[in-house]
């Protein structure tokens, strides 16, 4: 059983406008999955993350001038980074905010650069905080709906038709989040043809992507000009305490980007950027044998959920899986029932479902995260047999 404190936090989440903590948010698009995700309590099995864990490494910090800052960058940290994205030093922006906090600036920055283009399109299904950036900034939103009859594919003449010369965004997540469906080179060439013929930015969030950079295109690859990538090594590397944000961008708006940041927090730690100059130099083997942990317990789940009959999107490269499910409302299922009852936790369905508003989707999917799963203990067999025992309760209430 887990703590009943959790009750509590579950009213206040389904129920945006009582305020999300108690207090009035400052913003007025806050995310309703950030705060049903921090309220979940501690549980024994932990299907939530879709981001790695357990990275240590001991650090070589001898002779580091805390002092030391820089207005576009660590050069040598950034140089780094190019070289891992195969790009130039003058294209890479680097922050303290990570992949989130350069989702949230480069939004912002760009309503602001072009108070005319008051429209913005957004994919769905998608992760909910990034759409909430976009409704922060931008004050009309339209959906490019991803079907999953077609493989959650980008369509670009659908684009075509809901965008005009007021449209200032498009933004996306490559491989998607929810479902893992990756957009290859030919595809994001579509889109950005139809970002040029309107004359507007393509954001894509490619943090998934650093699973396997072999597989997936970086939107920037595809178009310098229009596209603009955001990401961090969070997810693939167990990274989520190093707070480093990455984003590739056209030279002039890297500049105006570091031009922001020094107007609103200053400029960001440099002591983050050194620990991510020996990370990926150094540690570069360390991090992929790290990542490389988990594919034998993405295979055990994929069978596991195979001989279950269980429906899942194939995911080719992060440690997620859009899971389908015979019960009809997982948030209810996960709050009520594996919770409180099993000790298990996953991510409601419902969560990547917001069509515009705050109103909960009924939904019979979940995204089942692996990130959390210790590959040194022998802990996932037994947390997929609790979930089954969870979906057999629900069935028999």
């Amino acid at each position: 059983m887990v703590e009943s404190e959790y009750t509590v936090t579950k009213e206040i989440s389904l129920n945006h406008d009582s305020t999300l903590a108690g207090t009035e948010p400052s913003m007025k698009h806050p995310s309703l999955y950030l705060d049903w995700y921090i309220h979940v309590p501690r549980v024994e099995y932990n299907f939530l993350s879709s981001g790695l864990a357990y990275f240590k490494r001991s650090l070589n910090m001898d002779g580091v001038d805390f002092s030391a800052n820089y207005d576009h960058g660590n050069p040598e940290t950034t140089e780094k980074v190019a070289q891992w994205y195969d790009a130039k030093p003058e294209n890479v922006f680097l922050s303290s905010e990570g992949a989130s906090g350069q989702n949230a600036r480069i939004i912002r920055y760009l309503a602001e650069k072009a108070p005319k283009k008051k429209e913005a399109v957004v994919e769905y299904p998608t992760y909910e905080p990034l759409l909430r950036a976009v409704q922060e900034h931008f004050p009309r939103v339209t959906r490019l709906k991803r079907q999953e009859k077609n493989g959650y594919k980008l369509d670009a003449d659908k684009l075509r038709k809901i965008v005009s010369e007021k449209t200032g965004l498009l933004a996306l997540t490559n491989p998607h989040a929810p479902s893992g469906a990756i957009s290859d080179r030919k595809m994001l060439r579509e889109i950005m043809n139809v970002a040029h013929e309107n004359d507007f930015y393509v954001l894509c969030d490619e943090i998934y992507a650093e699973f396997d950079r072999k597989t997936v295109p970086t939107l920037f690859s595809v178009d310098s000009e229009l596209g603009i990538v955001t990401t961090s090594f969070t997810k693939a590397y167990g990274l989520g305490g190093l707070k480093l944000g990455i984003a590739l961008a056209e030279k002039r708006f890297v500049h105006e980007l570091y031009t922001d940041v020094l107007n609103t927090v200053g400029n960001s730690s440099n002591i983050t950027q050194i620990v991510a100059t020996e990370l990926v130099g150094q540690a570069k083997e360390d991090l992929q044998k790290h990542k490389h942990k988990w594919n034998d317990l993405k295979k055990e789940t994929e069978r596991w959920l195979t001989e279950n009959q269980l429906e899942f999107f194939p995911n080719k490269v992060s440690v997620t899986y859009w899971t389908k499910l015979s019960i009809k409302d997982t948030y209810r299922w996960i709050n009520e029932i594996t919770i409180p009852r099993h000790s298990l936790a996953t991510v409601p369905g419902t969560f990547f479902l917001f069509e515009r508003d705050y109103e909960l989707a009924r939904s019979d999917r979940i995204r089942l995260g692996l990130g959390a799963i210790d590959p040194h203990k022998p802990v996932l067999g037994k947390g997929l047999e609790i979930l089954q025992k969870a979906i057999k309760d629900d069935n028999s209430t």
